[in-house]
Order: structure tokens, then C-alpha cells, then sequence
């Protein structure tokens, strides 16, 4: 039965390539014809596979819906708190889960510094969009003109001198978060705090959340923070990993 399965579930990449007649799946099995057309009567009674006019098989449209069902019912925020926790763990400071909706990029986790000095962000509240580091990776995702369309409506409160001043210094940050694929806020919000962040992507390599890591300079300086950047990019790309399914579920620090 394993094998069957087995046999039955290859034939799924091959037909992501593109539409293959009977003998190329027997052939990329390594089977007779009669058991690939066996194995592909059954695929295609569950909708996981069709057959065109042309007797070729595709991949069918129930496929395309149960992914999309999957990925609309996976909680990002389940799947990272374990790998936040680890973190803060290995850290100490505060670590932030961020995602992007509806014009506004929201916390949607936070673990807490084991430190005297914490951070007054909240779960729920909107970040600076125009400073802070999470922001600044899901916007840099966007494609071009949505980017340029957003940074030109966007306000830009000038919190520190290193706040952001405007909208083309804005855009130019985001085209450089976008090449290193990384982002930070080096007292851009307060003055006193400092911020490292990297993406989580899904399948499709799109930024789906972004993750930091926060300190105070009285606990950390920026450059100490600026060492930790590999370990989150890191604990980013686990977060992604099992997020997308593409990696066994595992300690990330």
C-alpha cells in the first residue's frame, strides 16, 4: 500500500511541469501502463488530477483548492511563538512578531525582555510604519508601483533626527531592504531603542511576517544588536521553513 501511495503522489511534480500522456507517467514511474492508469483513475476520482481532450493529464482544480484551504487556515503566529520563544531565550530582548493588513502593520506577538527595561509595544496596536524595521521588510515586499503609491500618501513624523523625512528617502530604504533582505531601526522611533528584523516568507517567497529582535542602548548598543541579525535571520528562515512546509519542524537557537 505504501508503494502505492508512493507511486500515486509522483505523479503530482511530474504533472506540476506540465500536462503528460499515459506512457510518460508509466515511464516516470517505472511501471506497466495499466497500473499508471490505475493510479491516475483514482487521482483523478478525488479532483487531484484531470484528463483533457487530448487524453493528457493536468493537474485538477481540487488540488489548487485544498492548498489554498490549507494555506488560508495555517496561523502564522501559532507556528512562530515556539521559534520566538527560543529566541528570547538565547537573547534576552524583546522579540516581535509583525504582519501587514489593511494599510496598518500590526503586532501580532511579543515576547518579553528578561530584562528590568521592557518595551511599551503592544499586541494588537499598529507600529510606525515610516521607521519601524518589521514595516519596512512587508512593505519592501510590495510590488513597485504599490510601494511608491503607499509612500506617497504616507505621513512621515519626524520622531528622532533619524527618522525617516519623506517619501523618496522612504522608497530608497525600501529598495535596499528589499536587495539585503533584512531590515533595522537604529533609533529611527525612540531614540533609545534599537531594532533588528528579517522576513518570514510562504511558499511562494512572498513576505508573509516579519520578526525582530528590540533592545534598549542602556541594556544593548546598536552594534552589539547588529551581531544577533544572523541568528534571527535564522530563526526567520525556520519560521518560514515550517510555515511553507518545506522543513521538518526544529530547534532553531
Amino acid at each position: 500500500m505504501s508503494q502505492t501511495v508512493d507511486r500515486a503522489l509522483s505523479i503530482l511534480p511530474l504533472l506540476a511541469e506540465g500536462p503528460a500522456d499515459l506512457g510518460q507517467v508509466a515511464d516516470r514511474l517505472g511501471v506497466h501502463k495499466s497500473t499508471a492508469l490505475r493510479l491516475l483513475r483514482t487521482l483523478h476520482e478525488h479532483g487531484l488530477v484531470y484528463r483533457q481532450s487530448d487524453q493528457r493529464y493536468r493537474l485538477g482544480a481540487r488540488l489548487f483548492a485544498l492548498a489554498q484551504e490549507a494555506m488560508e487556515n495555517l496561523d502564522i503566529r501559532e507556528i512562530a511563538h515556539p521559534h520566538l520563544v527560543r529566541l528570547n531565550e538565547s537573547c534576552g530582548h524583546t522579540v516581535h512578531l509583525a504582519v501587514h493588513e489593511e494599510g496598518e502593520v500590526l503586532y501580532i506577538d511579543k515576547v518579553d525582555s528578561r530584562y528590568p527595561v521592557r518595551m511599551y509595544s503592544r499586541i494588537g496596536k499598529p507600529v510606525a510604519i515610516t521607521v519601524a524595521a518589521v514595516a519596512k521588510l512587508l512593505l519592501a515586499d510590495l510590488p513597485e508601483p504599490e510601494r511608491r503609491a503607499l509612500a506617497e500618501k504616507l505621513d512621515y513624523p519626524m520622531y528622532t533626527s533619524r527618522s525617516t523625512p519623506n517619501a523618496a528617502a522612504f522608497l530608497k530604504e525600501l529598495a535596499t531592504v528589499r536587495e539585503q533582505g533584512w531590515a533595522a531601526d537604529l533609533g529611527g522611533h525612540e531614540e533609545s531603542i534599537n531594532c533588528v528584523a528579517a522576513p518570514v516568507r510562504g511558499a511562494d517567497g512572498r513576505v508573509v511576517a516579519a520578526m525582530s529582535v528590540s533592545a534598549p542602548n542602556v541594556v544593548v548598543s546598536a552594534e552589539e544588536l547588529l551581531t544577533l541579525l544572523p541568528l534571527v535571520r535564522r530563526t526567520a528562515d525556520a519560521i518560514s521553513g515550517e510555515y511553507s512546509g518545506r522543513t521538518p519542524v526544529k530547534d532553531t537557537v
